[in-house]
């Protein structure tokens, strides 16, 4: 994992810690809960991706997902869940470009984005798929030659781009 720089404060024993140390702490709760992202996700009715995205704190914890996820991971003390419920401060780490994995899915997008924005535009309109209405789901298939491949649906909400019309524009010039 990319070092951060950035502290979080922890209410209790802990002075200041990392989102890295924090990170770290929450994945090795869960390690130690010997549940996998997916069980922890179908315990909370939340996709694997959204899971996942709770532990790297780049997703808010809400209270009644927070119950379930400690039922489901025993391990996490109060002043992590504490933690998992602030707003995340989602940011770019750009070292994380350098992971072969997430590599890969940016040249993927790279390669086809132009593609799938021109599908977009004939079937929906001039706009963009949404990152905060969005789900993210994995899964493993196998190939028509026996290889496992993996599977990746990602769910936004279109939002078209608005003609900015003076009547409905919101700003008082007066």
């Amino acid at each position: 994992m990319a070092q951060s720089t950035s502290a979080c404060s922890i209410p209790g024993p802990f002075v200041k810690a990392t989102k890295e140390e924090l990170v770290e702490q929450l994945l090795a709760a869960k390690q130690a809960s010997g549940k996998t992202f997916n069980q922890i996700a179908l315990a909370l009715g939340v996709s694997n991706v959204y899971a996942a995205n709770l532990f790297y704190l780049q997703q808010q914890l809400k209270p009644d997902t927070a119950e379930l996820l400690v039922k489901a991971v025993p391990g996490l003390t109060s002043e992590l869940v504490l933690q998992m419920k602030k707003a995340p401060a989602r940011r770019f780490d750009p070292l994380l470009i350098q992971d072969p994995f997430i590599y890969r899915m940016y040249e993927a997008i790279m390669h086809s984005g132009e593609a799938m924005r021109a599908i977009i535009n004939e079937e929906h309109g001039d706009g963009i798929m949404s990152a905060i209405d969005f789900h993210a789901d994995l899964s493993k298939a196998v190939g028509s030659n026996g290889e496992q491949r993996v599977v990746m649906t990602m769910n936004g909400k279109y939002l078209p781009f608005l003609e900015q019309k003076t009547d409905i524009n919101t700003v008082f010039r007066g």
